[in-house]
C-alpha cells in the first residue's frame, strides 16, 4: 500500500511549487499566502482547475497571514501532527535579496521565526525550504554579525529535532531557460527510521543525477534557451485586444519551434490568445531607446553605467536578452529585461515561460502596480517573479518521495 504523501505550502505565492508537487504525486492539504492577488491565482489553478488541495473545513479558503494562522488555529495545527509528510516553501526574501537593498532590518526577515514556529506545531516528517542566494550571506550590521542567515535557520531546525542540510542550486541546470540560483534546505525529522544528515544531503546528489532521465522522458533539454522558450510568442506587429486588460494589445500564438514550447503549450490550442500576454504601451521614445540598446549589445547582462547615461535612464538593471542564452533571474520588475528581438519589455506570459509555468496556468489580478502599493500588492509580474519554477518543484517532489520511501 502506497503511503499518502501530504504537504502544506507556506508562503505559497501563486502556486509554482504546489503545481510541481502536484505533478510529482503529492497531495496538498492547504496553502498559506498573505496576498489576496497571489492567492486568487493559486485558488483558481490548484483548487478549481486542478483539484489539488483537500482543504480542511476548519480553515477558511482565503488569503491568510501566517502569524494570524498560528494565533487563531494553533490547536488545529497541533492535531495535524503525524498526518503531514512535508512542509514546503520559504518566507518572503526581500530582506536577503542581492537584487534588492538587502536590508537586515526588513521586518519580513522575522517571518523566519514564524516559519520555525509553524514547523514546531505541525512536526512534519520532511521540510523543503527555498530562499534567495543572499540567504547564505553573513550578517554585517546585526547583533549576529559574521553569522550566515542560513546557519541560523539550520540551527533552529536542528533544535526542533531535524537533520537539515542546505545548498545553492541553479534552476537553469534543471531544464529551465533561466539562470536562477536559490538556497534549498532539506530537513528530515530525527526520529524517522533511517533518518540521518547524510540522507538530507543525498537530496542534492539525487536531484542532480536524476534530472537527465526526468528531462529525457519529457523530451526536454537540460539548458533550454530564451529563444526555445519565447519564439512562438513574438508579436510580428499583429495584435488582438487583450481579453482581460482593457485598452491593451496581445499577440496570437505562432507555430511551435522547440520541444520546450510544445511542453508548456500542452492543453492549449493555436487559436487561443495566450493568457497574460499583454504588451506594454511604450512611447516611440522608449521604443527607439530599447532598439538602440539591442543594436549595440551582444551580452545577456545588464548594460554599463556609461550606456545608461548615454540613453538617459537611471534604472538599476537593464538586460538585453540574447536568443541563444538563458535569461537572468526573472524578478518582479518588468522593466529589467528587453525582449531578444522586439524593442519592448517581456509580457507576464513570457516571464512565466522563463519560469516553466504551463500556458494553461491562468494568472489573476492586476498586471502591475507601483509606488507605495508595491509593498502591499502582488500583481501578476510579481507573482511570476516570486515563484519557484514548477518544473524544478516537480523534480524536487520526486526526489523527496524517493527519500521517504527509500
Amino acid at each position: 500500500m502506497k503511503k499518502r504523501l501530504t504537504y502544506i505550502d507556506l508562503f505559497a505565492g501563486c502556486g509554482g511549487l504546489s503545481l510541481g508537487l502536484n505533478r510529482s504525486g503529492w497531495k496538498g492539504l492547504f496553502a498559506i499566502e498573505k496576498s489576496s492577488h497571489a492567492f486568487q491565482t493559486l485558488e483558481y489553478n490548484l483548487t478549481e482547475v486542478v483539484k489539488h488541495f483537500s482543504w480542511p473545513k476548519w480553515f477558511p479558503k482565503q488569503a491568510h497571514d501566517i502569524n494570524a494562522v498560528i494565533k487563531d488555529y494553533s490547536k488545529e495545527l497541533k492535531k495535524l501532527q503525524g498526518k503531514v509528510t512535508l512542509i514546503a516553501g520559504g518566507p518572503p526574501c526581500q530582506g536577503f535579496s542581492i537584487a534588492g537593498q538587502r536590508n537586515e532590518k526588513d521586518e519580513r526577515n522575522n517571518l523566519i521565526n514564524s516559519y520555525i514556529e509553524f514547523v514546531s506545531l505541525v512536526k512534519p516528517k520532511f521540510i523543503f525550504f527555498e530562499n534567495v542566494k543572499g540567504f547564505t550571506m553573513e550578517f554585517k550590521n546585526n547583533k549576529q554579525i559574521g553569522k550566515k542567515y542560513s546557519q541560523i535557520v539550520t540551527d533552529k531546525l536542528t533544535e526542533e529535532g531535524y537533520h537539515v542540510y542546505g545548498q545553492l542550486i541553479n534552476f537553469g541546470d534543471y531544464g529551465i531557460p533561466q539562470k536562477r540560483t536559490r538556497f534549498i534546505l532539506v530537513g528530515i525529522r530525527k526520529d524517522i527510521k533511517q533518518s540521518s544528515i547524510e540522507k538530507a544531503k543525498s537530496f542534492f546528489s539525487l536531484i542532480e543525477t536524476r534530472k537527465f532521465g526526468f528531462l529525457e522522458e519529457k523530451k526536454l533539454c537540460v539548458k533550454p534557451t530564451i529563444e526555445d522558450a519565447l519564439s512562438d510568442l513574438i508579436s510580428d506587429n499583429i495584435f488582438v485586444e487583450t481579453p482581460d486588460r482593457k485598452g491593451y494589445k496581445s499577440g496570437h500564438y505562432k507555430e511551435t519551434s522547440s520541444r520546450y514550447q510544445k511542453f508548456v503549450r500542452e492543453q492549449t490550442h493555436i487559436n487561443d490568445i495566450p493568457n497574460s500576454h499583454s504588451f506594454a504601451k511604450h512611447s516611440q521614445k522608449v521604443i527607439n531607446r530599447l532598439s538602440y540598446v539591442q543594436s549595440v549589445s551582444t551580452e545577456c547582462k545588464s548594460i554599463s553605467e556609461e550606456l545608461k547615461k548615454q540613453i538617459g535612464i537611471s534604472t538599476q538593471v537593464l538586460v538585453p536578452l540574447q536568443p541563444k542564452e538563458q535569461s537572468p533571474t526573472v524578478t518582479s520588475h518588468p522593466d529589467d529585461m528587453i525582449h531578444y528581438c522586439e524593442p519592448r519589455i517581456l509580457t507576464v506570459r513570457e516571464c512565466a515561460r522563463l519560469q516553466s509555468f504551463p500556458d494553461w496556468f491562468i494568472f489573476k489580478g492586476k498586471y502591475t502596480t507601483g509606488g507605495k502599493l508595491r509593498k502591499m500588492e502582488v500583481p501578476r509580474y510579481t507573482q511570476v517573479g516570486n515563484a519557484i519554477p514548477p518544473l524544478f518543484g516537480e523534480q524536487a517532489g520526486l526526489v523527496l518521495k524517493h527519500l521517504l520511501n527509500g
